[in-house]
């Protein structure tokens, strides 16, 4: 299983997770099955609202799970769509913790009515 997690920095296991999946600066992908990680830059951070495109940055690297500080009501239906669930995270968690709390069943679903307002306003 690939976990998807945003992040702030790109400080592998010790990566802090980002307050906004869209507009985060890094993606680090986490292999369950090999415990490795792969850091992807977020190379459309600067999106319009409503014009994120979550999937662009994983064509090449599908990816089963994601957690993050918050996410848009967009992006969700389009990650969803693809068979793919969010689950919130703090965004002081660092990567390692967030695998350790999804692991542990204790990461909550994001469903639309947890998604962040048009102002980011999970930042």
């Amino acid at each position: 299983m690939k976990i998807c997690i945003p992040t702030e920095n790109n400080n592998g296991l010790n990566s802090t997770v980002y307050g906004h999946f869209g507009s985060a600066p890094y993606f680090i992908i986490y292999d369950t099955n090999y415990n490795k990680i792969e850091v992807i830059n977020n190379m459309d951070k600067n999106h319009q609202h409503g014009q994120c495109n979550p999937l662009a940055s994983f064509v090449e690297k599908p990816i089963d799970v994601m957690v993050t500080g918050g996410i848009g009501g967009g992006a969700l239906k389009k990650l969803n769509a693809n068979g793919i669930k969010a689950y919130r995270s703090t965004k002081e968690a660092t990567v390692s913790e967030v695998i350790k709390n999804y692991e542990s069943n204790k990461l909550v679903e994001i469903t639309l009515n947890d998604t962040c307002s048009h102002n980011h306003g999970c930042h």
